[in-house]
């Protein structure tokens, strides 16, 4: 079956305080504000993000509790931005005031890695595909290039 996907449009969150949430992933990590979407009442529905031109972070406000659920919890465990470098991304990163919750290093897949959580403890993670990553592997296999 294919369903002629061409890769993640977006990621939802909800978060606790919009306004946290825009310092920190439009004023510190630089995401553009895209648009708003009202309610018809006129109150806040979503905050749309960029990451790149086609993959995008909504942002809902009103969300109950103070944290995300923890790595062990039935939810979205993370999500993963793509770096071409990432000790470059992760000294940008701690340059912005980010700490890392976990500092550059193999993963088991062989990419480099490291991660952050947002103001709502939601676990993000900083990739650089590596060319002997199981993913680039596997993508050769697939493509008949190997």
């Amino acid at each position: 079956m294919s369903l002629g996907l061409k890769g993640i449009g977006h990621v939802a969150l909800k978060v606790a305080d919009i306004e946290r949430s825009l310092a920190f992933y439009r004023d510190t990590l630089g995401f553009a504000e895209m648009m708003r979407l009202n309610r018809d009442d006129g109150a806040l529905w979503l905050v749309y993000l960029r990451i790149t031109d086609t993959q995008f972070l909504e942002l809902f406000p009103g969300g109950e509790g103070d944290r995300a659920p923890g790595s062990e919890r039935t939810a979205v465990n993370h999500f993963c931005l793509e770096c071409n470098d990432l000790q470059a991304t992760a000294d940008a990163l701690r340059a912005a005031g980010v700490k890392l919750t976990v500092e550059p290093k193999m993963g088991a897949d062989n990419n480099w890695q490291c991660w952050i959580e947002d103001p709502d403890g939601n676990r993000i993670e900083f990739m650089q595909m590596a060319e002997n990553s199981m993913q680039a592997e596997a993508i050769r296999r697939l493509s008949g290039r190997m």
